[in-house]
């Protein structure tokens, strides 16, 4: 049974920091893509990052609005996908969620709120 358990948001003042992880079970993430996302009340679910594999060869995507401040990095020992955000902003504020996938299978997490405040 696959698990991917979110820990490490709360509140946090504008240009405050928080690491987001996730640890999985059942499945080993260094062998599939993963990334996070995030839903704001009132919108739809959007990509904030991920990574991806071709070949040998990992690839690392941000939407635009956390570049230079969200670095998507994982823990191959420790089996877990982390999420360091720095500068955060009220626009943050959402519920986010870790996710992994293949040709047959897409595994989500329960979520772990972030709320930003100005």
């Amino acid at each position: 049974q696959v698990q991917l358990v979110e820990s490490g948001g709360g509140l946090v003042q504008a240009g405050g920091s928080l690491r987001l992880s996730c640890a999985a079970s059942g499945i080993v993430l260094m062998d599939n893509a993963m990334g996070w996302y995030r839903q704001a009340p009132g919108k739809q679910r959007e990509l904030v990052a991920r990574i991806t594999r071709t070949g040998s060869t990992n690839y690392v995507n941000y939407v635009d609005s956390v570049k230079g401040r969200f670095t998507i990095s994982r823990d191959n020992a420790k089996n877990t996908l982390y999420l360091q955000m720095n500068v955060l902003k009220p626009e943050d504020t959402a519920v986010y969620y870790c996710n992994t996938w293949g040709p047959r299978y897409d595994y989500w997490g329960q979520g772990t709120q972030v709320t930003v405040s100005s």
